[in-house]
């Protein structure tokens, strides 16, 4: 019997890029759920974002990545907890010269109003996505060459940068590969599944035994990674939670698994 595992990105890949809709890919979700293959939410939301999405979704005991990896959620326990992590990136910026650290705007930078209008997120919860934790994402307005300067400038205090759909995210250099192997080696699966549509996912695609780009017209196209030419990565050709469930569906199939033969433990 195969053990599988499934880890996916949320904006852009599960959710739909402008409405945060998931409702196109219910299908395979239901299809996870008949197999009893758990879902692991891997995404730069907080886990107070996360805990919401989680139960809604109705995964069970699956934990979830949050904060691109650099914190795990547990159904049960507390969604926010100790931010020493989040303290510490947040002076480090305090510190910068104000001409290097101007051109970033964190969620620290913003009210619940400004985070709502930047994500397109409802109010209640834009004000979850400010209860960081662990990392801080921000918009940056700057050019490449101020940017690369400002990033190598954090880095030798031990702070690096992830490229995601719409933030510049920092964090103490933690990532969803990190914490998809831990989990991964916790639920003893067998196999993996992991899909995503940004640079800030290519480690958790490539860690996978199949991964699985999400097309998003939303965004520059991921560069190529490593197992494409394998066919170990695919690509959807169709975006958001329509390709994530034509994927699904399709990878379901390939290892030609049933509702009779489904995970167990």
């Amino acid at each position: 019997m195969v053990r599988l595992l499934v880890f996916t990105d949320l904006d852009g890949t599960l959710l739909d890029h402008a409405t945060y809709s998931y409702d196109p890919a219910k299908p395979a979700l239901r299809a996870l759920r008949d197999l009893a293959v758990p879902l692991v939410l891997a995404s730069s939301k907080t886990g107070a974002e996360i805990a919401r999405l989680h139960d809604e979704l109705k995964l069970g005991n699956s934990p979830a990545i949050v904060e691109n990896g650099a914190g795990i959620y547990t159904p049960g326990g507390p969604a926010s907890g100790d931010r020493s992590d989040y303290l510490k990136i947040r002076q480090a910026l305090t510190d910068l010269p104000r001409d290097l650290s101007l051109p970033f705007r964190g969620f620290g930078d913003m009210s619940d109003e400004d985070v709502a209008e930047a994500t397109g997120l409802p109010l209640d919860q834009a004000r979850l996505a400010r209860m960081r934790c662990h990392s801080e994402p921000g918009l940056w307005s700057g050019t490449d060459a101020d940017q690369t300067q400002f990033l190598e400038t954090l880095q030798a205090q031990g702070i690096v940068a992830r490229r995601g759909g719409r933030f510049l995210t920092l964090s103490l250099g933690r990532t969803k590969a990190d914490a998809m192997k831990e989990i991964t080696v916790c639920l003893q699966a067998d196999v993996t599944i992991a899909l995503g549509d940004a640079p800030n996912d290519a480690e958790m695609l490539a860690a996978a035994d199949h991964g699985v780009v999400v097309r998003n017209d939303h965004a520059p196209p991921m560069p190529d990674i490593a197992g494409e030419a394998t066919g170990r990565i695919l690509r959807t050709t169709l975006p958001g939670p329509s390709g994530w469930n034509a994927a699904i569906l399709d990878l379901i199939e390939n290892l030609g698994l049933t509702r009779e033969e489904k995970n167990h433990g």
